[in-house]
């Protein structure tokens, strides 16, 4: 795993790190202007601003792989896929490259970079790729990877035990993602006001890499809620948890539904976080919370519907099998192949 701007400076790779974090955290809504920006900038002729952007990477690249030769090159961002097309454009050879989509739609500039293969999040979704100028002979429809822990058969019990949780007791998980971004702050007072109210219910906020919410709510002791700052055990958090409340990354939505648990999605942060949610509540694969007024309501009552439940977590096993990342190595194999 390579953040290419700590091979510059990492300095430079902090600076960017805290800007996105900080944007997403405290203003979401800015985030989604970017984002909408993007989306009216593509449809002009010519190169976009972030390709230009990272044209100043190429020659700590080419020296990276001069000295780190590598078979292939896996992307997750749109970044460094704008820095190998930058080198390929530069006339310099660069090994076979792999781009992994992470969010349910073909995102802002993903168009003008130059892999050699897509790795889409579902089949339904290439004709948006297409659509906005991808060859569809380099789209693999293969899914967001996750890691195998997700895919494993635990049971809520089993999970429950190693957890230390009442297993007669029905848990809320909740979090924000790694950086507890989005109006998360919002829907956390309400499920605990709501919780509060039920002996048979507990509220699990996991607040990832935001220390801030992680030291503002464990100040506070609320009732029936237990505060988790970041942990590498979310797989087993949610084989434990009988509901999921999460903003709709795509990572972190596809990994809640490998696992196999009921999904409330809110707090989205505008840009692609709203397509990843109307994806998987269109699919039936989650519930999507539009009016953080309502999340409470909504939580507890999809909490005592044992049928949606079942059935949302099936749909989840239907699309999302958990093999994405066993697909893309023997793709890169492959093509590691067919280079040599």
């Amino acid at each position: 795993m390579l953040n290419p701007y700590a091979v510059q400076s990492e300095k430079l790779a902090r600076r960017i790190n805290q800007v996105y974090i900080s944007m997403v955290q405290k203003t979401p809504r800015l985030f989604g202007a970017v984002y909408t920006a993007g989306q009216l900038y593509r449809k002009l002729p010519g190169r976009s601003p972030v390709y230009y952007a990272n044209h100043r990477m190429v020659p700590v690249m080419q020296s990276y792989l001069a000295q780190h030769p590598a078979d292939v090159v896996i992307m997750s961002h749109l970044y460094p896929a704008e820095i190998m097309t930058n080198m390929k454009n530069s006339g310099i050879p660069v090994p076979p490259t792999i781009f992994v989509s992470t969010d349910y739609v073909c995102i802002p500039f993903t168009e003008e970079t130059d892999c050699d293969a897509y790795i889409t999040p579902a089949p339904d979704l290439m004709e948006d790729y297409v659509r906005q100028g991808l060859s569809a002979q380099k789209l693999h429809p293969f899914g967001i990877p996750t890691s195998s822990r997700f895919a494993s058969r635990m049971s809520r019990a089993e999970a429950r035990c190693l957890l230390h949780l009442d297993a007669k007791k029905k848990y809320i998980l909740i979090t924000g993602g790694s950086m507890g971004g989005g109006g998360i702050r919002d829907a956390i007072n309400s499920l605990i006001q709501a919780s509060a109210e039920r002996d048979d219910v507990e509220l699990i906020v996991v607040c990832g890499s935001n220390k801030a919410l992680y030291d503002q709510l464990m100040a506070e002791s609320p009732a029936h809620t237990a505060v988790v700052g970041f942990t590498d055990e979310m797989a087993t958090y949610m084989r434990a948890a009988d509901l999921f409340i999460t903003k709709p990354g795509g990572l972190s939505s596809t990994e809640a539904a490998v696992c196999g648990v009921p999904v409330l999605h809110a707090s989205a942060i505008p840009g692609c976080e709203s397509f990843n949610a109307e994806y998987f509540q269109s699919h039936g694969m989650s519930a999507l919370c539009r009016d953080p007024q309502d999340i409470a309501a909504q939580a507890m009552a999809l909490l005592g519907d044992e049928a949606a439940c079942a059935r949302m977590v099936e749909r989840q096993h239907e699309l999302l099998d958990g093999q994405a990342a066993a697909r893309i190595c023997a793709l890169a194999e492959d093509m590691v192949a067919a280079s040599r």
